[in-house]
């Protein structure tokens, strides 16, 4: 978060600017000799009534409504005897009921003004506080499932004995650690992504590589843009976990990531036997943890930035994500 972000977020600083503003609002529309004194003087009213009733009169807004009523025109009444009290000393005056109901009015006024701001920003913080929690969720829910997929493949070579299984276990490891601590941000790097994702070809190649044809294709200008963290490595998952096998030509995965005027195109294909192409069976795959969570954390994060798209030809299984960045 950089210093003007919390400049902004900061509550005092926000605060501090509408009084300011409400300020200079009343010395444009204040007509006395003593503008500036005038205007201080009615923030200074204004504050205390309106904290008094953002702070403990408005929480029973939702609760008992009635008992909010109550105390918000009580609150009001008060503050406005104060202030016409205070301003009948100071002018030597009698008490006027013009003034009295003037002042009255423009205290509610002030008090739904401030209760409407109250209610709006704090629906906004509870909304991105629950948008938050949903990502967080989501992307614990990933990783189990990155790992769950891995470890089957451990499972598989330890049961032969491969020598390929401490090459994937240093592998596994390197993965985890950027699952684990990487990716706490809402965006990390797409640099360190795709060296995740390389990593993860890497390890799959040790697995597939007298039988599959694997290629990860990278172009544009990837080393200054920003990506949600394991966004790709689902569908990259899902390509070598149906990967089909094909009788008369070699299987492939082939994974590329374009840059192009601030716009990432993934492509993710892989082969698919005939079995492979059944429309059951596709709606599986795409229906699956992984990528309903993927779905999930792309309509939060990039609403209206994003196009994903699923596509089979020619005995192959493609998936095409299109983000604005």
């Amino acid at each position: 978060m950089s210093k003007l972000d919390r400049w902004i977020d900061n509550k005092v600083v926000q605060n501090l600017f509408i009084w300011f503003f409400l300020f200079l609002i009343l010395l444009t529309a204040i007509q006395t000799d003593n503008r500036v004194i005038t205007s201080f003087f009615s923030v200074l009213l204004l504050a205390p009534v309106v904290y008094i009733n953002n702070l403990f009169i408005l929480p029973y807004l939702r609760k008992r409504p009635l008992v909010f009523i109550e105390l918000f025109l009580l609150n009001a009444l008060l503050f406005t005897t104060i202030s016409v009290f205070i301003i009948n000393t100071v002018a030597k005056q009698d008490f006027e009921l013009k003034l009295f109901i003037n002042l009255f009015g423009v205290l509610v006024l002030a008090l739904v003004f401030a209760s409407a701001i109250k209610i709006a920003r704090d629906s906004i913080i509870r909304r991105q506080q629950e948008k938050e929690a949903e990502l967080k969720l989501l992307k614990a829910q990933l990783n189990p499932h990155f790992l769950f997929n891995t470890l089957n493949n451990l499972y598989g070579l330890s049961v032969v004995k491969s020598s390929k299984l401490p090459g994937l276990m240093l592998k596994l490891s390197d993965l985890l650690r950027y699952s684990l601590y990487e990716t706490r941000d809402m965006y990390v790097s797409l640099e360190k992504e795709i060296n995740y994702l390389e990593n993860y070809i890497s390890l799959e190649k040790i697995r597939l590589e007298k039988t599959t044809d694997i290629q990860f294709i990278k172009t544009g200008d990837l080393s200054s843009k920003k990506i949600a963290p394991m966004l790709f490595v689902v569908f990259v998952e899902n390509a070598f976990k149906h990967l089909g096998v094909l009788k008369n030509k070699k299987n492939k995965v082939i994974v590329s990531i374009e840059e192009k005027n601030s716009t990432l195109t993934f492509i993710c294909i892989n082969t698919v036997n005939d079995s492979g192409l059944k429309k059951e069976k596709l709606e599986k795959v795409e229906t699956g943890i992984g990528l309903q969570n993927v779905k999930k954390r792309l309509a939060l994060l990039y609403p209206e930035k994003h196009e994903l798209n699923f596509f089979v030809k020619n005995n192959e299984y493609q998936t095409h994500l299109i983000i604005k960045v």
